[in-house]
């Protein structure tokens, strides 16, 4: 089996059918179609040119749906498959290798560190302070002390949202009064954390104008660069939000944070109201870097780890029981 050497995420029960139930629409949508393009009988040149055509109507991207089928035809030639069932079998494999299943665990998860920072990314709209408190209530539930800095000092609305969702989790949120300097906030956040509130997780919100702003680019590396100083190896995590309806923006998004602060990996929101999910594979693919969360809904419980295998069997609506079967 070609993935028996990856990790299998430990996600439990319930995000599986949250995540499942996100995909909902994109089940229903475009790439609810692959599925039947395996249903022939034979394996032709057809069948790979809708394959790329579906793919691309459900946002997966150019870039990535050809490295994908192009990844699936040549595996189905060098192993002599015959049937569709198994060139099925084959393209969910890629799909899970691109979704980069391999990926190492989330630094946020280290036993061994006294205090881990966590900087969260993102433009305006794209969810970001609401899946900061989902994120709390997620390590909150898991018996983690978290402690939220709002560095988005540029607008008093952010501020005030930011404690909001922090009243909701049961956290404590350091800030500043609006226009103050994002780099002083967080430094009296990791102070706060190592100190009077004993924290395990410093979740830091940033600001979120757009990504071409350069203004904004340098304010988030003076962030990084502030919370480098005060503590070993910091941000650990560097977590960019990203809004699925966006589609292919996103992937320009993506690459803009990547390059000024370093993503590690992808908060997905609004999965569940969108029927091109294939977003989440172009991504992992032109990012480089894993999707961790998804939203799945509103309520402050609705967020789910992400697992590849889940998310291909989900979306392709068939159990790949191989592929669960290894770890």
């Amino acid at each position: 089996m070609v993935f028996s050497r990856f990790r299998r995420a430990k996600i439990d029960v319930e995000d599986q059918r949250k995540l499942d139930q996100s995909l909902e629409k994109t089940r229903s949508g475009v790439l609810g179609r692959i599925g039947s393009l395996f249903q022939a009988n034979e394996i032709t040149d057809d069948l790979w040119d809708e394959l790329e055509e579906v793919l691309i109507m459900g946002d997966v991207g150019v870039d990535a749906t050809l490295k994908l089928v192009q990844a699936t035809r040549e595996r189905v030639r060098k192993e002599g498959v015959k049937r569709t069932e198994d060139a099925y079998r084959i393209l969910k494999e890629e799909m899970v290798r691109i979704l980069q299943a391999d990926a190492p665990p989330l630094d946020i998860d280290n036993p061994n560190r006294l205090l881990t920072v966590v900087l969260i990314v993102g433009v305006n709209g794209s969810g970001k302070t609401t899946s900061i408190g989902k994120l709390a209530w997620h390590y909150r539930q898991r018996g983690k002390r978290v402690v939220l800095a709002a560095a988005d000092t540029f607008r008093a609305a952010a501020i005030d949202q930011l404690k909001i969702w922090g009243e909701r989790a049961g956290v404590s949120v350091i800030a500043h009064a609006p226009g103050g300097d994002p780099g002083a906030v967080v430094y009296d956040a990791i102070r706060a954390s190592q100190q009077s509130r004993d924290a395990d997780i410093l979740i830091i919100d940033t600001a979120g104008r757009l990504h071409t702003n350069y203004n904004l680019m340098k304010e988030m590396e003076k962030i990084r660069n502030v919370a480098k100083r005060q503590v070993h190896k910091a941000p650990h995590e560097v977590l960019l939000v990203l809004d699925a309806t966006t589609g292919q923006n996103a992937i320009t998004q993506a690459q803009k944070f990547g390059e000024s602060v370093g993503v590690t990996g992808v908060i997905l929101t609004k999965l569940d109201s969108t029927a091109k999910g294939g977003v989440v594979l172009a991504i992992a693919d032109q990012l480089g870097v894993p999707v961790r969360f998804v939203g799945t809904g509103e309520k402050i419980t609705d967020l789910a780890e992400f697992d590849p295998w889940v998310f291909v069997d989900s979306l392709l609506q068939e159990e790949n029981q191989e592929a669960k079967t290894t770890n």
